[in-house]
């Protein structure tokens, strides 16, 4: 079974599966698809992520971010007048660690050539790719951006102009970049496609040096981190994701959500406590080269946090944004295989750039995840990966069977909503679709980069009832009203019936995605 934000993804996913392939194979086939049917969510430019689970039980993951410029620092951008890295152009970017990480995945999993994999993508990009509603809405809000842009303009925009519904958009620079990148995943770290990419941000006053860039490519296969939650155990991608938020929030809430209504007033305040925790000792505390997550899981610190939930309200550090563009899928073989899977360009379209004749959108990781905060652990410095939103997650059984693998897009909203949905199937007892379904909300803003300053509030959909959004306002909560299905995000979700031999499997409404079994 699969699950995707995109129909076109999904049974790119299923095709592979029907054909023998593995749920690694499958995953690296909806990956690449995934650029061609969301590409203002994810591209080659960009970051992935993924957790596997192999037959046998073992647990391992591949994390793909890179570096910023190696001559880039807070002090020194600080003295080029700047407040805050910008959100577009060269100096938005970090070196891209997608395609590292894919090679990666598909060493250590892959049962089939990765061009043969990809050649459906390929295929689309040359063929062009009708466009969809949430295409058009992404190309609309940037459109003056793409339009500066050659390869953008002419992938996304043909003959100048916003598409329509249904209009194809075709790429033949992007389909000779699948396909090179297929044969030689290297390519994109070095020669003449790592030559214009470092040469455009230079220009753009970017002080890469090229090493940085190099490095990206070069991602090893790292353990999961784990922890138990009820009775099952939740296995999660490490740094510089924030895969450990979600461990410390389980952490935190284990026992205090069985018997409450999962989307009632209780269970939403403490949900929320928890994720306010989280933020707050990450912007305190956390970056992507130390380990002060580890001492955050650690036991003394969980009971004090819990303490705090059932006391006093907690409230974070200076607050961020939380708005995002990523898309995710999930696969779970026939022998029992699961991955999850993340991509992501940072914001919509990333920094709205690309590498010169290659239709490759460049991401604005850096933009988003560094502070130019002088001292600060995650102040933008050199050789230091800003942290990351993306994060996945599996959760086995006390015999490290497979019951649930899952993800979501969505910023910092990622870590709270994999939350809500580990409690909906967990403490709830709800099936993947109900999970996927149920009303979100969101500690909104979360510990973004780019809106210092912004007010807390607790974004709810409005499908939560009135009694519910009253009783979070009597427990002190700052309510926004986001309507009937507006909090965001695209859930996704397989479970595993071992008494009955089944999967089931879900995808989010509020995007086109779709779940398929063969």
């Amino acid at each position: 079974m699969v699950s995707s934000s995109s129909p076109s993804v999904s049974q790119a996913g299923a095709r592979v599966l029907a054909e023998s392939g593995t749920a690694v194979d499958a995953a690296l086939a909806m990956t690449a698809m995934s650029w061609l049917a969301l590409p203002g969510q994810c591209g080659i430019g960009g970051d992935f992520f993924a957790i596997v689970r192999e037959p046998d039980g073992r647990v391992w993951t591949v994390n793909g971010s890179g570096f910023g410029p190696d001559g880039a620092s807070a002090e020194g951008y600080l003295e080029r007048g700047l407040s805050a890295v910008p959100l577009t152009g060269p100096q938005a970017v970090a070196a891209p660690g997608a395609i590292g990480a894919l090679a990666t995945l598909h060493g250590h999993g892959g049962t089939r050539e990765l061009a043969d994999l990809w050649a459906p993508a390929a295929a689309a990009a040359r063929a062009g790719t009708p466009c969809t509603a949430k295409n058009r809405r992404d190309i609309t809000e940037h459109a003056d951006s793409l339009a500066r842009d050659d390869d953008l303009t002419r992938w996304l925009m043909p003959a100048g102009r916003i598409p329509d519904v249904g209009d194809r958009l075709s790429s033949p620079e992007l389909a000779e970049s699948i396909e090179l990148l297929a044969r030689r995943p290297s390519a994109l770290y070095e020669g003449s496609v790592a030559q214009r990419a470092v040469g455009l941000l230079r220009a753009g006053g970017a002080p890469f040096s090229g090493d940085e860039w190099l490095l990206a490519g070069d991602v090893l296969v790292e353990a999961a981190i784990s922890a138990p939650y009820a009775d099952v155990t939740v296995h999660q991608t490490p740094p510089p994701t924030p895969g450990w938020m979600l461990l410390q929030q389980a952490g935190l809430l284990d026992g205090l959500l069985a018997g409450l209504p999962t989307s009632g007033a209780e269970s939403v305040h403490l949900l929320s406590l928890a994720a306010r925790r989280t933020f707050r000792d990450r912007y305190e505390r956390c970056a992507a080269d130390n380990d002060a997550w580890r001492d955050l899981l650690g036991a003394d610190e969980l009971a004090r946090g819990r303490g705090e939930l059932l006391g006093e309200p907690v409230s974070v550090g200076p607050p961020t944004g939380i708005a995002g563009d990523t898309t995710s899928c999930v696969a779970v073989d026939g022998d029992g295989r699961a991955v999850s899977a993340i991509s992501s360009l940072a914001f919509t379209f990333g920094a709205r750039i690309s590498i010169p004749g290659t239709a490759i959108a460049l991401n604005n990781r850096l933009a988003r995840g560094a502070y130019l905060i002088p001292g600060h652990p995650n102040a933008l410095a050199p050789r230091r990966k800003p942290l990351h939103t993306l994060n996945a997650w599996i959760a086995t059984d006390g015999a490290g069977r497979l019951r649930h693998v899952g993800n979501t897009p969505g910023g910092d909203g990622q870590v709270q909503w994999n939350m809500q949905l580990l409690s909906h199937l967990v403490d709830g007892g709800l099936d993947p679709q109900e999970a996927v379904s149920a009303p979100r909300t969101t500690v909104h803003p979360g510990s973004d980069a780019d809106a210092l300053g912004t007010p807390e509030t607790l974004q709810c959909e409005s499908r939560l009832g009135a009694d519910v959004l009253a009783g979070l306002v009597e427990r002190g909560h700052d309510v926004r009203d986001m309507g009937a299905w507006g909090a965001g995000g695209s859930a996704l979700i397989v479970s595993m019936d071992h008494e009955r031999g089944v999967l089931a499997g879900a995808a989010d409404p509020r995007q086109d995605g779709v779940a398929l079994g063969v």
